[in-house]
C-alpha cells in the first residue's frame, strides 16, 4: 500500500444518509479514541501554546471550533479553562445537523453555543480569540484547505491551531486492527483507517501554510501519529 500520497476516497461519515443512531455511536467511539490515544491532550497543547500569547489580551476569551461534531473537544477545553480559572466562552460550528443536535443534548448543563452552518458562512460580530479544528482537515482536498487556513487566520485575534492525523503505515495498520477488534461502529471501522490514508505529511502541511500565506506558524509531530499546527498573530511584545 502506497503512503507517499494522500487518497481522496470519501468517508462514510461524509454522506448525508447515515442514520443518527450510527452517527452517535461513531462519535462516542471517537471520543474514547481521543482520550486513549492522546487526541484531547494534543488539543489542549495547541490551546496552551496560543494562550501563552494571551496574557492581558482579553477579559474573556472566545474559543471557536469548526467541525465541532459532538462537542467533545470543546467540553475538554471548557473543563481545562474552569480548572485554571480562565474566563472563556465557547462556540462550535458544524454543517451536520445531527452532530449539532447531539452536542446540544450533551451540553444542557454547560454554556456552549452551537451553530449549524458551513464554517465559511459564519460571520462574527467580533472576531473570536482562538479558532481550532481537530480531525477535520483530512476530510478536505488541498483546494479547500488553503482558504480554510486563511479563514481561520483572518477570523481569529490570537491565532488558530489544527490537530490532525499523520499519514503513516504504522498508524494505518494499528488503527485497522484496534477498530476491528474493539469497535462496534461500522463507521469507525471503515473511516478510521481511511482517515489515516487521507491524512498529511509535515511537508504537505507546511506547503499548505505557505500557500495560504500564514506567516507565523509551527508544525510539530505528536503521539500518536498526529501533527499539531499552531499559527499565531504576533503579540505586541514581538
Amino acid at each position: 500500500m502506497n503512503f507517499s500520497k494522500r487518497i481522496y476516497d470519501k468517508e462514510l461519515l461524509d454522506r448525508d444518509d447515515i442514520p443518527i443512531s450510527d452517527i452517535l455511536q461513531n462519535m462516542r467511539e471517537l471520543d474514547t479514541i481521543n482520550h486513549l490515544l492522546g487526541g484531547h491532550t494534543i488539543t489542549l497543547r495547541g490551546l496552551k501554546k496560543i494562550l501563552s500569547l494571551a496574557r492581558g489580551a482579553a477579559t474573556e476569551l472566545h474559543i471557536v471550533e469548526i467541525g465541532s461534531g459532538g462537542g467533545d473537544n470543546l467540553r475538554v477545553i471548557q473543563s481545562y479553562c474552569k480548572k485554571h480559572s480562565i474566563p472563556a466562552r465557547f462556540t462550535g460550528i458544524d454543517i451536520n445537523s445531527n452532530c449539532i443536535a447531539s452536542a446540544k443534548n450533551k451540553d444542557q448543563q454547560s454554556i456552549i453555543d452551537y451553530i449549524h452552518s458551513d464554517y465559511k458562512d459564519v460571520v462574527f460580530e467580533e472576531k473570536p480569540d482562538i479558532i481550532f479544528s481537530s480531525l477535520f482537515c483530512h476530510h478536505f482536498n488541498e483546494s479547500s484547505l488553503v482558504p480554510m487556513f486563511q479563514w481561520m487566520y483572518n477570523n481569529s485575534k490570537l491565532g488558530f491551531f489544527i490537530n490532525d492525523l499523520q499519514r503513516h503505515p504504522i498508524a494505518y495498520y494499528a488503527i485497522s486492527i484496534l477498530t476491528k477488534l474493539f469497535s462496534k461502529s461500522y463507521l469507525v471501522k471503515n473511516d478510521a483507517p481511511l482517515s489515516v490514508r487521507r491524512a498529511f505529511s509535515k511537508q504537505e502541511l507546511e506547503a499548505l501554510s505557505e500557500l495560504a500565506g500564514i506567516p507565523n506558524h509551527d508544525i510539530s509531530w505528536q503521539w500518536a501519529f498526529r501533527y499539531l499546527l499552531v499559527a499565531t498573530h504576533r503579540s505586541k511584545s514581538n
